[in-house]
């Protein structure tokens, strides 16, 4: 039996301080919800989570950009809509034109809607979408994914010498000006048709891509969960654990800073 080093008391105490520390740990992970507190806690899953997270951010980012474009694609099919309402109206006023029976002032009111709704496709064909013209024959690029994948949505045309602005300058003045205008009109219906059809294509595409950037997201954040998140009901019952251990350390710990006391007795009896 020794005075000046207390083993026991060195023990217990040594026990204390690890269970302090797991208890400090574990309230630390309660109360951020988080796994990964310290760099300390577990290093190759915090390397892990930082690049599951710029994956998440990546793929939201694309998802953004599905989304504006898929945006853009509706405008443009919006209005290709109404310029297709104004084509079918072009059309009858010019089989309504080339009747005979006509009265020169019933003519020239023909050819004024005619005009009318040809500067409507013509104004169209200007419109923008944030600042991107919706109609040009380049497309537009949109970048899909966080590895750099993009698609490029074809291009629809309404620019000078397309046939949406041939029909638009066409008149209806006269039986035969109202020939050739019906000419041209059924061409740009022909037109948009097919410009209509790609435009439905690229969001038909672009929504089987944000529905898989959707899942991909999901997926991640699954993943990351795993290394990241607490397990709240397993980390309570550690937190419970270790609570207990303090406490009974605590207790051992002034127990053993007592036992060097029962020297005295032999000294007394000494």
């Amino acid at each position: 039996m020794v005075i000046n080093t207390n083993i026991a008391a060195l023990n217990a105490a040594n026990n204390l301080d690890n269970s302090t520390n797991s208890l400090n740990q574990s309230l630390s992970r309660l109360s951020t919800g988080s796994q990964l507190v310290n760099a300390s806690d577990n290093p190759a899953g915090l390397a892990e989570s930082i690049s599951l997270n710029a994956q998440i951010g990546e793929t939201s980012a694309a998802n953004n950009n599905v989304a504006n474009a898929l945006s853009f694609s509706q405008t443009q099919d919006g209005y290709l809509q109404q310029v297709g309402a104004a084509l079918d109206q072009m059309a009858s006023l010019a089989v309504e034109a080339q009747d005979g029976t006509l009265s020169s002032a019933q003519a020239a009111d023909y050819d004024s809607e005619f005009a009318a709704l040809g500067t409507f496709i013509t104004d169209t064909a200007t419109k923008t979408f944030n600042g991107t013209a919706l109609f040009n024959a380049g497309g537009v690029s949109v970048t899909t994914d966080g590895s750099g994948g993009s698609f490029i949505m074809q291009g629809v045309d309404m620019g000078a010498g397309s046939e949406y602005a041939v029909a638009a300058g066409k008149s209806i003045a006269t039986t035969t000006t109202a020939a050739a205008a019906l000419t041209a009109v059924t061409a740009a219906i022909g037109q948009l048709g097919t410009d209509r059809g790609k435009v439905g294509a690229s969001e038909q595409f672009l929504n089987s891509t944000s529905q898989q950037l959707g899942v991909l997201s999901t997926n991640l954040s699954a993943a990351n969960s795993q290394i990241s998140d607490v397990d709240v009901a397993t980390e309570s019952t550690k937190y419970a654990k270790y609570q207990i251990l303090v406490q009974s350390g605590t207790a051992m710990l002034a127990q053993a800073n007592q036992n060097p006391q029962s020297v005295l007795k032999l000294l007394q009896n000494a």
